[in-house]
């Protein structure tokens, strides 16, 4: 059977190429790879002899641009030409610093992006006013930008047309996960506190199922009490298993047992799935060999050795931190992981990819912990502009009520205040972008968080002391570096797009944004006069981390995980937009004064 690639149309095409070659000048431009010159009608960029770009755009703090995408216009030789962002690619490769080798590799993923972006556009999807009703996982499904930084977003390679409606989470297509025997002695299960392999099995997987699973075992003469239970997405399953683990699968040190009954929806990390037929059992992630955003997708079973200790040693922290408690700033434990080691990849003298094949994890769901009035929505929704271009996060702000200085009040407090009491007080980083954030709202105004991803993304950033298992998470800087887990993971990460956003829409100016953000600061360091730090938040600048600039360095792996620190690319320093010369206001009136 073809699949259908109906939606890869002209008009399609041509709106999704104007957006990401918009995109694509803003953020080259924000990392001073572009420089664009003033013109007469707005701004122009003439990357080589013959072409040029103009159009105009709004430039607000942090160096964000702003482009109207409608006003973009490209020349080849003074004659209008189509925008092609591939074109763009090749007309950049000397100053984005692309190899001839990975070129075509980042070409493909810039294919793909435009490939994701036509399917969204010929979906259409929810409005904005419509999204601020809408539960959990419609919210999910309609969110259309992927990461707002980097260009490359969807790359997913590895995906076949086929694939991408089955299984992309704009798709919206729930599926079964397939499930797999792994025998004991080739595999690990590490489980959390309050955890047991039995509960874990039958809070998972029904009475039913368990039986059908055993009695596959022994229809083949295997022991199932040898045998750990490992749950796999259908796509590796059929692409990469069934192949590359094929004399696993022959000594049955592997076997398929077979289906869940229940279906699952692919989270916006593609391989994270929520289940929508029984929506209170936990978060599967499954390792997925799909290459995207400068990492193909796998599971280190090494990291999934020491995950739910990880994630114990975190939530007790969180748990016993009244500041973190009186934010509603909870985290999502990733409470069991397995790990499949028995194949020849583990046994070769240097790691590959191989060995981050077949791994998986169990996450705790925010559903079945919210209180009476309380919903949720992925804090990536505050950056989703729908089909008409009309801001979600606008959207909410007027359904709420609330004057936009007291809803954006509320949510720094739910998420900045946080993110800066674990650094301040703990030395703790987590990767707060926005698909890593659930919002708690009430109202349609947030009164918490839920922080997932613990166990591959936070980091203790000084060297204290941590239990054994913990300790691959201690990763000791200096305190400017310290302090670009807030300026670069949450102010230049997050914050710039939301604040662009909401001046560009004429709900709230930029600069009483960042005046809020700088009230945040100043509001925790006078609660909190004890906390000898010297991580200074209100500095005049901060070293430029730029993401593009990973990525456009080794498509295939963007930083070493290792060593994340010294993987880090820099373009100068950055003037911080609640620096205390910039913003000397100390605290605007609380909310509802």
């Amino acid at each position: 059977m073809i699949s259908s690639a109906s939606h890869l149309s002209p008009a399609n095409l041509e709106r999704a190429q104007r957006h990401l070659v918009a995109k694509a000048i803003a953020e080259f431009t924000h990392e001073r790879l572009l420089t664009p010159e003033p013109a007469a009608a707005g701004w122009r960029i003439a990357p080589i002899a013959g072409v040029e770009y103009r159009f105009s755009a709004v430039r607000t703090a942090l160096e964000h641009w702003i482009i109207d995408e409608a006003s973009l216009a490209r020349f080849v030789d003074g004659r209008p030409a189509d925008l092609d962002a591939q074109a763009l690619i090749l007309e950049l490769q000397p100053v984005l610093g692309l190899s001839d080798a990975l070129l075509p590799i980042y070409l493909e993923e810039i294919a793909s992006t435009l490939a994701a972006a036509s399917f969204k556009i010929a979906r259409g999807g929810p409005a904005a006013d419509a999204l601020v009703g809408a539960d959990f996982q419609t919210i999910e499904a309609a969110m259309t930008e992927g990461h707002p930084g980097f260009v490359a977003n969807n790359g997913r390679i590895g995906f076949g047309a086929s694939d991408y409606t089955a299984y992309a989470p704009e798709a919206g297509r729930p599926f079964r996960l397939v499930w797999l025997a792994a025998r004991r002695s080739r595999s690990h299960l590490a489980l959390g506190a309050g955890t047991d392999e039995a509960s874990l099995v039958a809070g998972e997987l029904s009475g039913a199922e368990r039986a059908r699973f055993t009695a596959r075992l022994e229809e083949l003469g295997e022991d199932p009490s040898a045998y750990h239970l490992l749950p796999v997405h259908p796509w590796q399953w059929e692409n990469r298993i069934a192949v590359t683990f094929a004399p696993d699968l022959a000594r049955r040190d592997l076997v398929l047992i077979g289906e869940s009954d229940d279906e699952y929806a692919a989270q916006q990390s593609v391989r994270t799935m929520f289940n929508v037929s029984t929506p209170g059992r936990m978060y599967v992630k499954t390792a997925l060999a799909v290459q995207n955003m400068g990492f193909l997708r796998g599971l280190s079973p090494a990291y999934m050795r020491v995950t739910p200790a990880i994630n114990d040693w975190v939530a007790e922290l969180v748990a016993a931190d009244q500041t973190l408690q009186a934010a509603g700033f909870r985290v999502l434990r990733e409470c069991a992981s397995i790990g499949y080691t028995g194949d020849a990849y583990h046994r070769t003298p240097a790691p590959s990819a191989h060995r981050k094949m077949l791994a998986a994890l169990w996450r705790e769901n925010p559903v079945p912990r919210l209180a009476a009035g309380e919903r949720l929505a992925t804090m990536a929704s505050l950056l989703h502009r729908d089909a008409d271009g009309r801001s979600f996060a606008t959207a909410l702000i007027r359904a709420s009520g609330v004057p936009a200085a007291d809803w954006v009040h509320a949510y720094l407090a739910a998420y900045l205040r946080p993110l800066v009491h674990c650094l301040l007080a703990h030395d703790l980083a987590f990767m707060p972008h926005g698909e890593n954030l659930i919002l708690i709202l009430r109202e349609h105004v947030p009164v918490g968080v839920f922080m997932k991803d613990i166990g591959e993304e936070v980091a203790l950033l000084a060297d204290r002391a941590v239990p054994d298992e913990v300790r691959r998470v201690v990763s000791p800087v200096d305190d400017d570096e310290k302090a670009l887990a807030i300026f670069t993971d949450v102010f230049d990460g997050v914050l710039r797009h939301l604040a662009g956003i909401l001046h560009v829409d004429g709900t709230l100016p930029e600069a009483e944004f960042w005046r809020i953000a700088a009230a945040i600061i100043d509001e925790h360091a006078a609660e909190h006069p004890d906390l000898d730090s010297r991580v200074d938040l209100r500095a005049e600048r901060f070293s430029h981390s730029c993401l593009n600039r990973l990525q456009l360095r080794n498509t295939l792996q963007m930083v070493d995980l290792a060593n994340q620190s010294a993987s880090l690319l820099y373009a100068g320093t950055m003037p911080n937009p609640i620096a205390r010369s910039r913003v000397p206001v100390r605290r605007p009136a609380a909310v509802g004064a």
